[in-house]
């Protein structure tokens, strides 16, 4: 048995206030867990996205998530969880005017192979983009696979 205070965790540098690997603390090896906080307008992704093996699961502890989905937008309220297949495209946001707390869990750990896609200005439309460390290592950006403008900066 693991066990760990959520509120002790590292905090990841990423789209959301908070972001704390708890299944990496708890040492699981099939899914992974992270717990998110959320400022207004915040996300829990770098964009809209699928994961090519991992399915994910968002459990809403307090507040409203809204999701982009395939199929339209989608609100997740507290006490409410939505599910997204291997492959299936959403972003979250928090659109909001208060802080939002989610549970993310993925499985497998392993994501595989991620499709992110966000609007660039260079290029006029939503393209595909890579996530990269600043040289400093201070943020992340991410960057247009197509002409290599930076689209988003998280600290």
């Amino acid at each position: 048995m693991e066990k760990v205070a959520i509120d002790e965790l590292d905090n990841w540098m990423g789209p959301a206030d908070v972001k704390r690997p708890v299944g990496q603390a708890l040492g699981t090896e099939h899914m992974g867990v992270r717990f998110y906080e959320l400022e207004p307008g915040e996300s829990t992704a770098f964009g809209y996205h699928a994961h090519g093996d991992q399915e994910e699961v968002f459990y809403v502890l307090d507040g409203t998530l809204a999701f982009e989905t395939e199929d339209g937008d989608v609100e997740v309220a507290d006490g409410e969880a939505v599910r997204f297949a291997p492959g299936e495209f959403q972003r979250s946001r928090n659109d909001s005017d208060g802080r939002v707390r989610v549970l993310g869990i993925g499985a497998p750990a392993d994501a595989g192979e991620l499709t992110l896609l966000r609007d660039c200005e260079a290029c006029g439309e939503r393209t595909d983009q890579e996530i990269e460390p600043t040289d400093d290592g201070a943020a992340l950006v991410t960057v247009c696979v197509e002409c290599g403008a930076e689209t988003g900066r998280f600290t």
